[in-house]
């Protein structure tokens, strides 16, 4: 039944993809007039970018190609755009995602956790943008790291070329407080801009949750 369940939900995710439906909450038709111009800020990469990409890279961190069994933790759906200075979408722009899995453990052979890795969590997960700008990720719900809050890591790119790289919390999560290099965000506004609401999805019935995060990029890209 679990199996059946999981391919069901896969399923409906990847039709969702196709059809171009987004899962997480609609920010409106009038988004690009009325968003807060404010630029993500640039945060660490951190130690434990993947060392060894995983074969399945795609946008579904949930399942691993071939696997029955889904990952543990909250199903999340991440969506967002990704903008230029001006708040135009970029196209073709790559946006990369990578966090521990539901034991605090990332895809990382150094990560003093690898050994209790959740092997059925993919890690990583890559996706390219249309004309839209629009991404999507099904993951999960992030969970503490040691001396860290929950977060999830974002590297945007285009051509070959490193645009930013980055770090979305959790709102309303206690430890964002206590956290240094959240905290390291001098500005208030640009600090605002990666803690992210994590709300449930109505009608879902494993409780998944919708989360959307929307990259500002210092840069215009020399077409536009």
């Amino acid at each position: 039944m679990q199996q059946q369940e999981n391919h069901v939900g896969r399923r409906r995710f990847l039709s969702r993809l196709a059809s171009g439906v987004l899962v997480a909450v609609s920010a409106g038709p009038a988004f690009a007039e009325e968003m807060d111009r404010v630029r993500t800020p640039r945060q660490t990469e951190g130690p434990f970018y993947p060392d060894r990409l995983p074969l399945d890279r795609d946008n579904d961190l949930i399942v691993v190609s071939g696997g029955l069994t889904p990952a543990v933790g909250q199903v999340t759906h991440l969506s967002g755009r990704i903008l230029d200075a001006r708040g135009g979408p970029i196209r073709g722009a790559v946006i990369e995602i990578w966090q521990v899995d539901n034991n605090g453990a990332y895809l990382h052979t150094q990560d003093p956790h690898a050994g209790r890795r959740d092997r059925n969590f993919q890690g990583y997960g890559r996706f390219e943008t249309g004309s839209t700008g629009e991404y999507r990720f099904r993951t999960i719900k992030p969970v503490a790291y040691p001396g860290r809050t929950p977060h999830i890591h974002v590297k945007v790119s285009r051509g070959g070329e490193e645009l930013l790289t980055t770090q979305c919390y959790v709102r309303g999560e206690p430890q964002n407080a206590r956290d240094g290099v959240l905290r390291g965000i001098r500005d208030p506004a640009a600090r605002e801009s990666v803690i992210v609401s994590f709300d449930p999805v109505s009608g879902s019935k494993i409780g998944e949750l919708a989360a959307r995060f929307d990259v500002v990029l210092g840069w215009t890209p020399p077409s536009a």
